[in-house]
C-alpha cells in the first residue's frame, strides 16, 4: 500500500505553536503530560511518544484569545485533577449492534477489555484487533502510519501520542471488500476522581477496498446519564484512504452530562478513493471535534454529515478542515445542530482550493435549530479559493421551529408537544437517515425522541 502525503497540509489549522521560552510552559498541562506518560512501552512506540512528549512540554492549552478556540472556554476543564483510572469492567453493558456481534473491539478508559469484544465474524484480509495483539509484522506496518497524519502536533492530539500504550488497529488489505461493520466501543467509567482516558484509532483502507466502521464514545449509562463522575475523553482517529479505497465511518459521541470530550478525526485520501463520516454528538458537558480531511491525489469524493443534539448548558464545538490540493475532487458537506435550553452550538468548516485544485466541486451547509431563546449557536462556514474554475457554495441557516407548522400538526389532532417532537426528528433524521447500520439508526432516532428538555422552551 502506498499513501503519499501532500507537501500542501491544511492551513491555518489548529496546531498550538511551540512556545518559545520555558516561563511560558503550562504547569495544568505538564500535570496531565505526566499523568498519562507515567506508564512506560519499548521501542519505536516510546521513541514516538517521547517526541510527542518532548512538543507538549514546551505548548500550552489553548484559550479563547486563540481564534481557533474563541467560542470554547477550557477553564473549567483546568479546575479538574484528572488521573489514570484502570479496573475490571466485564460486566458493563453497552448497545450491542446485531450487524457487527462479532466484529467489535471494546475499550474501558482506554484499556482494551477483551472479555467485552468479539472478532470472530470477519473475512480474510482484515485485521482489526488492538495494538498489543498484532505480530510484529502487523505492528511494523502500523508504525508507517501512526501519529503521521497532518496535525499530528496540535497540542491534544499530542497529548495523546505522549500516552499511548494500546490503539484500536482496523487494517483492510488490497480489494478486500468488507460486509460486516467494524463497531469500536470506548466506554469510560468515572470514578471518585477525574479520570482520563485517551482512546486511539488506526484505521488503513489499502487500494480497491471497502469497509465501514462505527466509532462509538459512551459513558456507562449513555448521554442521558444521572451519573455526576467527572471525567475527560481525548480521542484521535486516523484514517488512510489509499488509492480507489471506501471508507464509511460513523462516530458518535454520547459522554456522560458531566464529561469533557476533545476529539481528533484526520483523515489522508488518495486517488480516486471515497470517504464519507457521519458525525453525531449527544452528550458531554464540553465537546470539541476537529475533523481534518487531506486529498493526496485527485478525482476524491468526500461527504461529511454531522448532527450535534444538545441541552441544559452543553456546549458543542465542530471545526472541520478539507484541504482539496488536486484537480477533479468533490466534497459536499451537511452540519446540523438542534440547540435546546442554554446551551451553545460552534460549527466552523473550511475548505481549502489552492490553484493546483481545478474543477473541484464543494459544497457545505449548516443547518441550526434552536429550541429556546437562551440557546446558542455559532456558525463560521469559509471557502478559501485561489484555483479559478471551480464550482463551490457554502451557506448557514438559524431557524426556530414555525408556529404554522406546529399548528397545522396540532389542526390534525396531534398535541402541542407531540408536534415539536415530530418536527425535531424530522430535522434529525435527514442525516441520521444516512448511517449504514439499521440498528444505528433506530438507537439514535429513539434517543434524539426521547430527550425531554427538546419539547421544553
Amino acid at each position: 500500500m502506498s499513501i503519499q502525503v501532500s507537501p500542501s497540509p491544511i492551513p491555518n489549522s489548529n496546531a498550538v505553536s511551540l512556545t518559545s521560552t520555558l516561563l511560558d510552559r503550562d504547569d495544568y498541562l505538564t500535570g496531565l503530560l505526566n499523568q498519562v506518560t507515567a506508564t512506560k512501552t519499548e521501542g519505536w512506540l516510546q521513541e514516538l511518544r517521547q517526541s510527542a512528549a518532548n512538543w507538549v512540554r514546551h505548548s500550552i492549552i489553548p484559550t479563547t484569545r486563540e481564534e481557533e478556540w474563541r467560542f470554547t472556554d477550557l477553564s473549567s476543564l483546568r479546575k479538574v485533577q484528572f488521573n489514570l483510572e484502570t479496573g475490571n469492567f466485564a460486566s458493563l453493558e453497552f448497545d450491542i449492534l446485531p450487524e457487527a456481534a462479532n466484529s467489535r473491539l471494546v475499550f474501558v478508559n482506554g484499556v482494551f477489555a477483551p472479555e467485552l469484544s468479539a472478532v470472530t465474524d470477519l473475512p480474510s484480509g482484515i485485521v482489526v484487533s488492538n495494538l498489543a495483539g498484532l505480530s510484529a509484522v502487523e505492528q511494523e506496518g502500523v508504525r508507517q502510519y501512526l501519529a503521521q497524519a497532518e496535525g499530528a502536533q496540535e497540542v491534544f492530539t499530542a497529548l495523546n501520542t505522549a500516552g499511548i500504550t494500546d490503539a484500536a488497529v482496523v487494517w483492510v488489505k488490497k480489494n478486500v471488500v468488507v460486509e460486516t461493520p467494524i463497531h469500536l466501543v470506548f466506554i469510560s467509567v468515572a470514578g471518585e476522581t477525574g479520570m482520563i482516558s485517551q482512546p486511539r484509532c488506526l484505521v488503513v483502507a489499502e487500494s480497491g477496498s471497502q469497509v465501514s466502521l462505527v466509532e462509538e464514545y459512551t459513558n456507562r449509562r449513555g448521554a442521558e446519564s444521572t451519573e455526576k463522575g467527572v471525567y475527560l475523553t481525548n480521542a484521535v482517529t486516523e484514517v488512510w484512504v489509499a488509492d480507489n479505497a471506501e471508507v464509511s465511518h460513523t462516530r458518535i459521541e454520547r459522554e456522560g452530562a458531566e464529561a469533557f470530550h476533545i476529539g481528533k478525526t484526520a483523515i489522508a485520501q488518495a486517488r480516486d478513493s471515497r470517504y464519507t463520516c457521519h458525525a453525531i454528538t449527544l452528550g458531554a458537558k464540553l465537546s470539541r471535534h476537529n475533523l481534518e480531511i487531506l486529498q493526496t491525489g485527485e478525482q476524491t469524493e468526500t461527504t461529511l454529515n454531522g448532527l450535534t443534539v444538545i441541552t441544559g448548558k452543553q456546549l458543542s464545538d465542530t471545526h472541520s478542515a478539507i484541504a482539496l490540493n488536486y484537480p477533479h475532487g468533490t466534497s459536499d458537506q451537511l452540519h446540523k445542530c438542534i440547540v435546546g435550553d442554554r446551551a451553545h452550538a460552534v460549527f466552523n468548516g473550511k475548505v481549502f482550493v489552492p490553484k493546483p485544485a481545478q474543477l473541484t466541486n464543494a459544497a457545505q451547509l449548516n443547518r441550526n435549530l434552536l429550541l429556546s431563546s437562551k440557546a446558542r449557536v455559532d456558525t463560521k462556514p469559509q471557502l478559501e479559493i485561489t484555483a479559478d474554475n471551480v464550482k463551490c457554495a457554502h451557506g448557514a441557516t438559524v431557524s426556530q421551529l414555525e408556529d404554522d407548522e406546529i399548528f397545522y400538526l396540532q389542526s390534525r389532532g396531534i398535541d402541542e408537544n407531540d408536534a415539536r417532537k415530530l418536527l425535531i426528528n424530522a430535522f434529525a433524521a435527514e442525516i441520521i437517515n444516512q448511517i449504514p447500520v439499521p440498528s444505528l439508526r433506530e438507537i439514535l432516532l429513539s434517543t434524539v425522541n426521547n430527550l425531554k428538555s427538546l419539547t421544553n422552551d
